[in-house]
């Protein structure tokens, strides 16, 4: 198990189609195309042996490995320490648009910084998830890898004089193992291409510096948009990236995570596929664009989600929605696992697809329908059309609210009535009710109305436990769930009413350890799965949300900046911590960024309200020892 990295121990580039993680010892091991959805090229974070990589790393027994962002990019820059000298790879893939391709493109380039510097290079693809063998084709140029359906070329960056590859060698498995010897400012590479089969052909290393140029170009333009100033601009910024590499841009869609398989135990079986679209995290993200000022992406995943609910909610529709698509906007997700493969650290299966799609999850109404209300304060409207799916949406809220559910977290324990779906579907319908009286748009108002206040009186009556004195996850048990941690933010109740303020004291004792946030107890409301988990970095967010709205600033703040300890070196987050600290779940997780996102302007703006004024006096006229002394 010693061959896997930390799943921390990655950084993520991408070309807004698909991405790939580059550990901290040079080694791609995850890449899917064309899509994110798509079978994997590399996939050693998962096998170790049989899921291929692409490794560039010194050749010296011993060296040191760090990593970095260019600054306010996605090119990510390997840094390497030898006794010999200081090299470097710069991993990006240049921009792909916003029309799909086949075409994907990952350039390396390899640099030696100091003294001099030689370099394994190994490249060993296992296409479709291992399952489709390949021919290996070396020319002077560089290599082609062919199988039945998935093709990939390895161009050389050279100088025009430079035209063969040195010392190249083919094992019996079709990978090819090189040399690269370069000294301080030379600069070589290869840039990878996976699409319909065609030749290597050497790329000037004039060419690759002028791709890095572009890219650098576009990611420092597309930051540039951004309207945060607050105290955590570097977080955010970084967060606002990932968000971005995780995004479709033919579609709009955004990937719960870039991933699929990575366990929530080390071990355990809680290994899920997650490079799909949730319709609640595109619905989160919205928020979070916006709050940084992304009109055009937000109003992107605002299209998407318009799709889907013209496509299964009005016309022809018949309901409900799904709670994840493909990033194309499909809907076959049907789950199978890869026996073949032994999973990160030996965590099985590993599964591919989410049999989670089917479920019935009432919260996403609310969740879409907010968003929806959210955008429409910040200017961007829906026209007639939409609002007729809009009611759609909402009338058949109106009917299927009160009914078992799956909830939030896609157990797989059997329906209950969670009070969070409950929440949600208030929010869908109060947010409808805003909508149309702010618009004086058409619509069964008083239908609405009624069913809202049903939501509401029965959450009152039947999700809060006199025994505990707070809200509970659903009505058939005292089990307390972290997801209730947006009550008061949705508005469903104020952050100061004593029923909040007892239910965040519960949730304290029972659910936060050092600042961070479990989602619930699985052994106190088995989930049908084995195991445990981690913190749920999302929840731990929303807690301090929670404690800002509370008032309680001092304890958001230092919770905050905790969390933002557990961040790995280049500022990225999986879904959970693990109880020694670790990053486990897949990575990085989408959620979490969005959440850090809303979490950081919600703290701001409290603490810019409630800013202590210090008069220029007393700052003139410091008190004195003895008045120091009183004090104390």
């Amino acid at each position: 198990m010693s061959d896997y990295p930390l799943i921390a121990d990655h950084g993520l580039i991408g070309d807004l189609q698909t991405c790939a993680l580059v550990a901290t010892d040079g080694s791609i091991d995850w890449f899917c195309a064309p899509r994110f959805d798509s079978p994997s090229v590399f996939g050693a974070l998962l096998d170790h042996e049989r899921g291929g990589h692409f490794r560039v790393r010194p050749t010296a027994e011993t060296f040191t490995g760090k990593q970095l962002y260019f600054p306010d990019t996605a090119v990510l820059v390997t840094r390497f320490m030898t006794q010999a000298g200081v090299g470097e790879v710069t991993d990006f893939m240049p921009v792909a648009g916003a029309v799909a391709t086949d075409r994907h493109r990952i350039v390396r380039m390899v640099r030696c910084v100091r003294g001099e510097m030689t370099f394994a290079v190994d490249i060993a693809p296992r296409f479709d998830y291992g399952r489709e063998p390949h021919e290996t084709h070396l020319t002077e140029a560089g290599a082609v890898f062919e199988g039945e359906r998935t093709a990939m070329a390895v161009s050389l960056i050279l100088e025009p004089e430079e035209q063969r590859l040195a010392h190249p060698q083919v094992d019996a498995h079709g990978d090819v193992h090189a040399e690269l010897t370069l000294r301080a400012g030379q600069m070589r590479g290869v840039v990878v291409e996976t699409g319909p089969a065609r030749p290597a052909h050497p790329v000037p290393v004039a060419e690759a510096w002028r791709l890095f140029d572009e890219t650098v170009d576009f990611w420092e333009t597309w930051l540039g948009q951004s309207t945060y100033a607050g105290r955590w601009r570097e977080a955010l910024n970084r967060s606002a990236i990932t968000l971005k590499l995780m995004t479709y841009a033919p579609t709009g869609g955004i990937v719960a995570a870039p991933t699929m398989g990575l366990p929530e135990q080390i071990g355990g079986e809680r290994n899920w596929d997650y490079r799909y679209t949730w319709i609640r995290d595109a619905s989160f993200s919205i928020y979070s664009l916006l709050g940084m000022g992304f009109t055009t992406e937000a109003a992107a995943l605002g299209r998407w989600l318009k799709d889907r609910v013209d496509e299964q909610v009005g016309g022809n529709g018949t309901g409900p929605l799904n709670i994840m698509y493909r990033v194309d906007g499909s809907s076959d997700l049907s789950e199978e696992v890869l026996p073949h493969w032994e999973g990160y650290r030996g965590s099985t299966p590993v599964r591919v697809g989410n049999a989670a799609a089917d479920q019935l999850q009432l919260d996403i109404y609310g969740e879409a329908i907010d968003s929806i209300y959210f955008a429409d304060q910040r200017g961007i409207t829906t026209g007639h059309q939409g609002w007729q799916r809009l009611c759609d949406l909402l009338n058949w809220v109106t009917d299927n609210w009160d009914q078992p559910e799956e909830g939030i977290w896609e157990t797989r324990g059997g329906r209950q009535a969670f009070t969070y779906g409950r929440l949600m579907n208030w929010v869908a319908l109060d947010r409808g009710i805003r909508l149309a009286t702010k618009h004086g748009r058409p619509a069964p108002l008083e239908r609405w109305r009624a069913e809202r206040d049903a939501i509401y009186n029965q959450i009152m009556e039947r999700g809060w436990s006199p025994t505990r004195k707070a809200f509970r996850q659903h009505y058939d048990t005292d089990v307390l769930d972290a997801a209730l941690l947006r009550m008061s933010t949705v508005g469903f109740i104020t952050p100061t009413d004593p029923m909040w303020i007892s239910t965040l004291e519960a949730m304290d004792a029972e659910l936060v350890t050092d600042s961070l946030v479990y989602r619930y107890d699985p052994e106190a409301s088995p989930d049908g799965l084995r195991g445990s988990e981690g913190t749920f970095s999302l929840c731990t967010f929303s807690y301090v949300a929670s404690l800002a709205r509370a008032g309680q600033l001092s304890k958001a703040r230092e919770t905050f900046e905790k969390m933002l300890t557990y961040a790995n070196h280049v500022g990225l987050y999986s879904e959970e911590i693990a109880l020694t600290g670790e990053q486990i779940g897949n990575f990085p997780q989408a959620f979490t960024h969005l959440a850090l996102i809303d979490a950081a302007i919600i703290l701001d703006r409290q603490l810019d309200q409630n800013r202590p004024v210090t008069s220029t006096r007393s700052l003139r006229n410091p008190p004195s020892d003895t008045a120091r002394s009183e004090r104390k």
